[in-house]
């Protein structure tokens, strides 16, 4: 297993197995993102997905997503809707 210092986490963990996205993105989160943080990316687009109803055949929407992930893993963080309150597990 491979381990990275995480841009996110900003600590060393491991790191992801594969490329997750396409392009100098997808290359820019394999060699920076642990397994932990993109884990965290992938609640937090669900919880986009949900909230925002977003259809992601329509190509507003994967580009929406694509910035809100950037933003969430090397930037200042992805918003929550307004008006989001987590459910009670």
């Amino acid at each position: 297993m491979r381990e990275i210092f995480c841009h996110k986490l900003q600590k060393q963990a491991p790191g992801l197995a594969y490329v997750p996205f396409p392009g100098e993105l997808g290359q820019r989160i394999y060699q920076e993102i642990s397994q932990e943080a993109w884990q965290l990316w992938l609640q937090q687009q669900t919880m986009l997905i949900n909230e925002y109803r977003l259809n992601l055949t329509d190509s507003s929407a994967r580009t929406f997503l694509s910035t809100e992930m950037e933003k969430f893993l090397f930037g200042e963080g992805s918003d929550k809707p307004a008006g989001f309150t987590p459910t009670e597990k």
